[in-house]
């Protein structure tokens, strides 16, 4: 009689039984039990950067007082404030003040202006570190004054003429040096304190003067703003006898003789 216990199956290992074999047409796939005692959980993936991200929170809005002043309007106010939505945001907020036409509004007017600290820091950031534009030149002849002014000329007949040239220019007076020099020599040759008393107009109390021979009246009459009254200051002399000629000859150049 066999001993007992001698075929006795032997006992399969817990650490194995998690396996089974599924037969398909001899060959064996070893499949996982899903209930295995033995089975660890699986570890759950790295949730994505983006999904991990979180949003920042919307910067509130701040608001503010705008006093409107001469030359503003809605655009230059939304663009120095930055406000989001621009000048038509800005009209919207302040419809009820402004009225129906968005172009109408006066100084003294009291605008809510709505924007962000963020905006705001950005906005004067950027125009703090702008470079510094040039400041504005005066339209017409003030800008040509301005740079006449700023130019030196030596005291003699040379420098008279050539300021006296500078200033007909700014006023639309014209002449030539050479026209001028022609004229002065042949009146005073050069001399601003000349005066002629035994003349006709020195008989009528009206004596010529200056570098180039003006009477009084004349003087008055054809005086250029900006020169000097005195009839003897050879700049203020030139200028309005050339401003004389120029009425009644077209240009000191045309003038070659007694006029």
């Amino acid at each position: 009689m066999a001993a007992r216990g001698k075929h006795r199956r032997p006992r399969t290992n817990p650490l194995t039984r998690g396996f089974i074999a599924a037969g398909t047409g001899g060959a064996a796939l070893t499949l996982p039990l899903l209930g295995a005692t033995h089975a660890s959980a699986a570890e759950p993936q790295s949730a994505p950067a983006a999904a991990q991200s979180v949003p920042q929170a919307a910067q509130p809005a701040t608001s503010r007082t705008h006093t409107v002043a001469k030359g503003d309007s809605l655009y230059r106010i939304a663009d120095k404030y930055d406000v989001q939505g621009g000048w038509k945001q800005l009209y919207k907020d302040n419809r009820a003040a402004v009225g129906d036409d968005p172009k109408l509004i006066h100084p003294g007017l009291k605008l809510t202006v709505k924007t962000t600290k963020t905006d705001a820091a950005k906005k004067t950031a950027t125009k703090s570190s702008a470079p510094a534009k040039p400041a504005a030149k005066p339209a017409g002849g003030v800008a040509k004054a301005t740079q006449a002014s700023a130019k030196t000329y030596t005291n003699n007949l040379d420098g008279w003429i050539r300021e006296a040239l500078d200033i007909m220019a700014q006023k639309g007076i014209p002449g030539s040096y050479d026209g001028i020099h022609r004229n002065i020599m042949r009146e005073s040759s050069g001399n601003p304190q000349a005066i002629n008393n035994w003349d006709s107009n020195a008989a009528k109390g009206t004596p010529s003067k200056g570098l180039l021979q003006t009477i009084d009246p004349t003087f008055q009459a054809y005086h250029v703003d900006g020169t000097s009254w005195d009839p003897y200051d050879p700049v203020a002399n030139i200028t309005a006898a050339c401003n004389y000629a120029a009425d009644r000859y077209g240009s000191i150049d045309n003038v070659n003789g007694p006029y």
